[in-house]
């Protein structure tokens, strides 16, 4: 963690040394408000438990695989314990200030009476069915294990809103909630390694199993909380309200309704929360933040910013063009839209701001840019996998198909970025000020790690494999870096990796809870129902429907969890009206991303404008137009699937480079700038000669090469090639 000492070489190489590099701290780790800084012993605790939980996920996913079940519950579990750990429930108290009140404190202690029973009463339940019983009776789960588990759950949950500690230190109701998630964990390890394991779901389920069900999702809730907000528990309560108000609900919503037993028992099964997500988040997800430490511990993250800088610093608007070229390359190791934006736009804002960029502006240009990482191969913050394992479709195949549309959102931001420049007659930045790219082409082999991961996936290694590679190669590299990776820097990237993979298997299991609900309810299947009947009239509307429901299910979330909810209620439905698989995911999956920018709820919009100094509503409207492109582009993957690379090379080429003018045209429609000042009936005649050319079907691709040509032609003879910049523009 960053609070710790690290020795730093003195003779560093001039590639990251202060003269060099404009990118120093961008590996640093971002540590949240609500996270603890531990010392001494608790910082070696708590430290060896976070190596050891990424040494367990590595050796069970490389070398000694567990059952699939029980591989996910402790994977759950061990993050419920370091989360709770790590994160506090409420304001740390004031240094100075009065300490924690004693009799909450007391009142924390004595919690750890009831949950430390139901804890012994899962070791003797475990005892007596290795004896041979086929059941624990009902009455010990219920009054010696349920009733124990729910109070001190509850109690610590609502005891640690309240309870405020000084930040080195934990509170005594987060001692309880990890014992309550080592119960919880313990209990359904003993029921699901049994022949009971059967009967989830169904009038003969242990009563046990609704008990662990609801502390389980009440401990998932909480966590997810303190990592992510408010938004995705929110959504969740509402979810789960709908399981029991359901019955009572008119015409569509209305369905036969379920009891507590019957959901509970069945909600910690693959059927919710050890499912898709949590198959994702245990798997690809764990290992390929692992791989990001690895990178974020050997500075390859400063090496791609200053690379960016390198490349694009001295064009005009500089800055913003580096942001854009930093954002989707950290976009391939970072997971989410906001930490992207934390990551790169503390040094891009400054600087764009410094060239002449309003902070809007400068906010609304790295918010768009960072979210566009999410959907840049290889990685694409962790929704690719999760895609993988909905569909069935090889992780390559997502991958390459994602690469046209991805160059297409980060041309379009390109544009609007070099438009808005020339538009304000900005310059780039001093070349005394960027680092020489001479000297940075000779560390080029930092790339080599993402390189490796793409050529193992292409070679036909597994997921799994090709990523233990690119972190094993990781490691290698550095070796001949600055930055050298010993045994104290592997153990400080797996310590690294454990803290950053709480929240995102946090998200995923929360989401895993809302995937239950749509799947037990059935809303899922009533939702394609009302998609059919309006494809019936137009699937125009459908498909815009579609769209509505993917945003709105995605505000406020995390990528991976927008994309798993709107997965399991939209998706299906496009598939019921007709759509490819591929292309119903890769909208459903587009509109969950950009979520992160869509006003009013855009957190990746708010990070920005947090670093900008600009109002947050006016940095989400910005950044919806700078993005603009990635709310076109998904309609088109129905209307010319060759945009997915589905179709013959002649296609895929043909709507590629008229997808790419396209597109060069819709920014110069935002911007009101193409080779000079564009007039208000241009710019409604290159939006239609845009749209055209971005739909992809012969005769509009002609229509809209006309338009095209003849604007070209109409801006060059009128301003010779260029024009004064419009300063006040």
């Amino acid at each position: 963690m960053n609070h710790t000492p690290e020795n730093r070489p003195s003779n560093e190489d001039p590639v990251v040394a202060a003269s060099e590099s404009v990118a120093d701290g961008a590996d640093d780790e971002v540590v949240e408000s609500n996270r603890r800084l531990y010392g001494g012993w608790r910082w070696l605790l708590f430290a060896g438990l976070a190596i050891a939980y990424c040494v367990f996920h590595l050796v069970v996913l490389n070398m000694f695989p567990l059952e699939t079940w029980s591989f996910r519950i402790i994977h759950i579990a061990g993050a419920l314990i370091l989360g709770f750990g790590f994160y506090a429930g409420a304001r740390f108290a004031d240094p100075q200030g009065a300490p924690a009140r004693r009799v909450l404190t007391s009142l924390g202690y004595a919690l750890l009476v009831p949950a430390g029973y139901a804890l012994v009463r899962t070791v003797m339940m475990y005892q007596e069915m290795q004896a041979g019983a086929m059941r624990i009776a009902p009455e010990v789960e219920t009054w010696h294990f349920g009733y124990p588990l729910i109070l001190a759950t509850a109690g610590a949950i609502v005891l640690s809103w309240g309870l405020r500690e000084a930040r080195h230190r934990i509170n005594p109701a987060d001692l309880v909630l990890m014992v309550c998630a080592l119960a919880v964990a313990g209990y359904l390890l003993v029921i699901f390694n049994s022949p009971l394991r059967a009967s989830t779901g169904t009038s003969f389920a242990p009563v046990g199993l609704t008990w662990s069900g609801i502390a389980g999702s009440l401990l998932i809730l909480e966590l997810t909380r303190r990592v992510a907000g408010l938004a995705l528990v929110i959504i969740s309560a509402i979810f789960l309200t709908y399981v029991f108000a359901g019955p009572y609900l008119p015409g569509f919503l209305g369905y036969p309704g379920l009891s507590v037993g019957r959901f509970f028992s069945q909600v910690y099964t693959d059927t919710g929360i050890l499912g898709p997500t949590t198959a994702v988040s245990s798997t690809y997800i764990i290992l390929f933040i692992i791989f990001a430490a690895f990178l974020q511990a050997s500075k390859v993250g400063e090496y791609f910013i200053n690379f960016a800088f390198a490349a694009a610093g001295r064009a005009r608007g500089g800055p913003a063009k580096v942001a854009i070229f930093a954002s989707g390359l950290m976009g391939m190791i970072n997971g989410t839209s906001a930490g992207n934006v934390v990551s790169t736009g503390s040094l891009t804002i400054p600087l764009m701001k410094k060239v002449g960029y309003p902070g809007r502006s400068a906010g609304a240009i790295e918010a768009a840019a960072s979210t566009g990482g999410q959907i840049m191969p290889p990685i694409m913050g962790a929704g690719a996998f999760i895609m993988a394992e909905v569909t069935g479709i090889p992780y390559t195949e997502i991958a390459v198909a994602a690469l046209i549309p991805a160059i297409l959102y980060f041309l379009s931001v390109y544009c609007m970025v070099d438009f808005e420049a020339a538009r304000k007659g900005m310059r780039g930045m001093p070349k005394e000020e960027i680092p020489k790219f001479r000297r940075l082409v000779k560390h080029v082999y930092l790339f080599a790690p993402i390189i490796i991961l793409i050529a193992a996936l292409f070679m036909g290694y597994s997921v799994i494999r090709a990523g233990t590679l690119a972190t094993a190669s990781a490691a290698v590299v550095s070796w001949f870096s600055p930055n050298k990776m010993g045994l104290l820097a592997i153990l400080r990237a797996l310590h690294l990796a454990g803290t950053m993979a709480i929240q995102i298997i946090a998200v995923c299991a929360c989401a895993g809870l809302i995937v239950g609900v749509i799947a037990m309810t059935g809303v899922g299947a009533r939702f394609s129902s009302l998609l059919l009947g309006l494809a019936g009239v137009s699937q125009l509307l459908a498909l815009f429907f579609a769209m509505c429901i993917s945003i709105l299910l995605g505000m406020g979330m995390p990528t991976t969890a927008a994309y798993a909810v709107a997965a399991s209620v939209v998706a299906p439905g496009l598939i019921e009206i007709g759509i490819q698989p591929l292309v119903a995911h890769f909208f459903v999956f587009y509109f969950a991303v950009v979520s992160a920018i869509t006003p009013p709820v855009a957190l990746a919009s708010y990070a920005a404008a947090g670093i900008s100094g600009d109002k947050a509503m006016g940095t989400s409207v910005a950044s919806f137009k700078v993005g603009l492109a990635a709310f076109i582009v998904p309609f088109m993957f129905f209307y010319s699937p060759a945009m997915l690379m589905e179709g013959s090379w002649l296609q895929i080429l043909r709507v590629g480079v008229t997808a790419t003018l396209g597109i060069v045209l819709l920014a110069a429609t935002v911007q009101a700038w193409f080779f000079g000042p564009v007039k208000a009936w241009q710019r409604l005649v290159m939006l239609v000669g845009a749209l055209c050319m971005i739909y992809g079907g012969i005769y509009t691709d002609v229509a809209g090469l006309a338009i095209g040509t003849a604007l070209f032609l109409y801006q060059r003879g009128r301003n010779g090639g260029g024009a004064q910049p419009v300063t006040s523009g």
